[in-house]
């Protein structure tokens, strides 16, 4: 059967405007506008295979304008992804569906979760760049896709827009296709109101092909996107379109953009021609749409019998660890405690990820700017360039917020376990990324140095305070803060056997060993009774990080006057609440508890009752050096001491 793409955008626009007015809420601005450009791409151009959604040779498609989802699920749904039923599309935005309001990993045939706008362009960047790389490995009869995002207005006016673009140019992702929903529309106005950006010497001056087309012309829409193909840079493509394409008097308009057509639903359909009640397709639409995939479903057949012998590709794709990645961590960690180093976290950090690098292929990452003051530049550490893929390090520049991203995207993409770094108070520029990280429940690695006022004379601006209780509240993100050379080993230990995000937040000042002995990695409780008391506790000290060694010494002095004390050491607060109500108390006792963090307060309140106290931080740090700086806010083990002798005492 030939394929008549007016009927089948017609097909995909109705289904959207249904869905949305079922739901009674969604944004059918861009899903009606948008649904040329997507059916000219699905059926001519995207390689996908709706039985096998994870296909890893398939195209990556990210849908950046992510309100745009109602035209998603119906794509989903025509082209034949068995799970994106018609009952699916009448949950649109419901819950427990496979429909929710914007793109989420739990629906096959969705790359990548959007919703802030410049996101997706991001991430998109990031499935790019892990499609060269793994190219660069294993070769194009195995790994050569496309990426393919769609983004509107909005996206581009966004920062992250501008950092994560200006990398794909350095890089040159021939790879990775814009396509831009053109209609000059935002939900205040016309984008003239906001912006006068001329977008093609934009992308241009970053190294990008710009194309335009007509996105309501199919033959335009194609000539450009065939273009696209063999491009030697990365492609914009301009595609002018009318948003809420067909819904009467809302159409061109912002009313369109964000709410049901309601009293338009009528002149939209007539528009298109559509006499069907809501929800009923033709089976002649069906099989044109399914036609877009009968290309892919015999690409995925030929490349599985390839795939198959090779076991280290297939290992990559499953996200097998190498052995040699356990053995080299038990290697490090008896080192460290035959040696007894005092090193800052961030260089005892090094040590651990460049052994890393040396024996699993898969780990992948980059600092913005400061790889050689996080240390996460390593002697192991081999920088990718345009000319050359074959590489582990990538060479973000100052771009926090587009380089967390784009470790989304890598992550998302998948064959490589990414991590990124940065000073920890700059966590703050990349917080979107990060969050987004952890409600896709990607592995990857988020690298932090300078973790307290111990960063010192660099001031206030440079010292975080409210951000480990601020991650520490974020669901599926696990904050590692190690006090020395043998919990950095077991906090990123612990991370690689997880499944989602992990943030390691290391010292610039050089901390003591605060282990002695080789046990289980006791991080992975997330907090351990460190030091024990003689006989029954009188006081239970509790730290993190560089405050661990604070407490052995306030420990050391309570001990020598006789004093019953316990030292708990929490690693990872996160994994310590994942503990029972009843090992977590036997942890901490039931005698007062003495909490010491250079950070807000809020962490301990979960813990603390009246008779408890917290050592920790109500302000901004100041610029003075570390010692200075923690003498000042009170970590001193004088200061300490006089207040666990006055709880002792009670």
């Amino acid at each position: 059967m030939k394929q008549d793409f007016k009927k089948m955008a017609t097909a995909a626009r109705v289904l959207a405007a249904d869905m949305i007015e079922k739901a009674k809420s969604g944004h059918p601005g861009a899903a009606l506008g948008m649904a040329d450009i997507a059916t000219v791409l699905y059926a001519k151009f995207l390689k996908f295979n709706p039985n096998c959604p994870h296909w890893f040779n398939r195209d990556r498609i990210v849908f950046s304008n992510g309100h745009a989802s109602a035209l998603v699920y119906s794509l989903l749904h025509l082209t034949g992804y068995p799970k994106m039923t018609m009952e699916e599309l009448k949950h649109f935005r419901q819950q427990g569906s496979l429909t929710p309001g914007h793109p989420e990993l739990t629906t096959d045939g969705i790359d990548f979760a959007t919703g802030p706008l410049g996101q997706g362009i991001a991430g998109a960047v990031g499935m790019a760049i892990a499609e060269r790389m793994m190219n660069a490995e294993f070769g194009k009869e195995l790994i050569e896709h496309k990426t393919y995002c769609f983004v509107g207005d909005g996206c581009l006016m966004e920062g992250i827009s501008e950092e994560a673009i200006s990398l794909a140019g350095v890089l040159n992702l021939k790879n990775l296709i814009v396509l831009w929903d053109d209609n000059t529309i935002t939900i205040d106005g016309h984008t003239d109101i906001a912006t006068k950006t001329n977008m093609k010497k934009r992308f241009e001056s970053n190294g990008w092909q710009v194309l335009k087309c007509d996105g309501h012309n199919y033959k335009s829409i194609e000539k450009a996107l065939k273009k696209a193909q063999k491009a030697k840079y990365p492609t914009l493509i301009d595609c002018k379109t009318i948003i809420g394409f067909g819904a009467g008097a809302v159409a061109n308009t912002p009313k369109v953009h964000g709410s049901p057509l309601g009293d338009q639903m009528d002149t939209f359909k007539a528009n298109m021609k559509w006499t069907l009640p809501p929800f009923e397709m033709p089976e002649d639409i069906y099989q044109m749409w399914h036609q877009c995939s009968e290309k892919g479903i015999k690409a995925y057949d030929k490349w599985l019998q390839v795939a198959k012998k090779n076991p280290n590709l297939m290992a990559r794709i499953n996200g097998e660890i190498s052995h040699d990645l356990t053995q080299a961590f038990d290697v490090l960690k008896n080192q460290f405690l035959k040696d007894q180093p005092e090193m800052a976290t961030r260089k005892s950090g090094q040590i651990v990820l460049e052994k890393m690098l040396e024996v699993c292929p898969s780990l992948i990452g980059g600092s913005a700017d400061l790889g050689a003051s996080n240390l996460t530049k390593t002697g192991a550490s081999k920088p990718i360039s345009s000319k050359d893929f074959q590489g582990n390090y990538i060479n973000y520049g100052v771009r926090e917020h587009a380089m967390g991203a784009i470790s989304n995207g890598i992550a998302a993409h998948g064959g490589f376990i990414p991590y990124s770094s940065t000073f920890f108070a700059f966590s703050d520029y990349m917080r979107p990324a990060m969050r987004m990280a952890a409600l896709m429940n990607l592995k990857e690695l988020f690298i932090f140095t300078h973790d307290s006022i111990g960063a010192g004379e660099d001031g206030p601006t440079h010292q975080p305070v409210e951000h480990l209780v601020s991650l520490r509240a974020m669901p599926n993100m696990r904050v590692f803060r190690p006090a020395g050379a043998v919990e950095t080993v077991e906090s990123y230990e612990a991370a690689m056997q997880l499944a989602g995000p992990s943030c390691l937040v290391l010292s610039r000042q050089n901390l003591p060993t605060v282990r002695h002995d080789m046990t289980e990695n006791l991080v992975q409780k997330g907090a351990y009774v460190l030091r024990s008391p003689v006989k029954k506790r009188q006081l239970t000290l509790i730290a993190s990080g560089s405050e661990v060694s604070l407490a052995l010494e306030v420990f050391s002095i309570l001990a020598g006057e006789g004093g019953d004390v316990a030292v708990v050491s929490v690693p990872c607060y996160d994994l310590f609440m994942t503990q029972s109500e009843s090992e977590r108390e036997k942890i901490l006792g039931t005698a007062p508890r003495l909490f010491i963090e250079a950070a807000s307060r809020l962490s301990w309140y979960p813990f603390k009752r009246e008779q408890d106290f917290i050592v920790g931080l109500d302000s901004f740090g100041q610029s003075a050096p570390s010692k200075d700086n923690f003498a000042h806010f009170g970590f001193t083990k004088e200061n300490v001491v006089k207040i666990a002798r006055k709880m002792i005492k009670k």
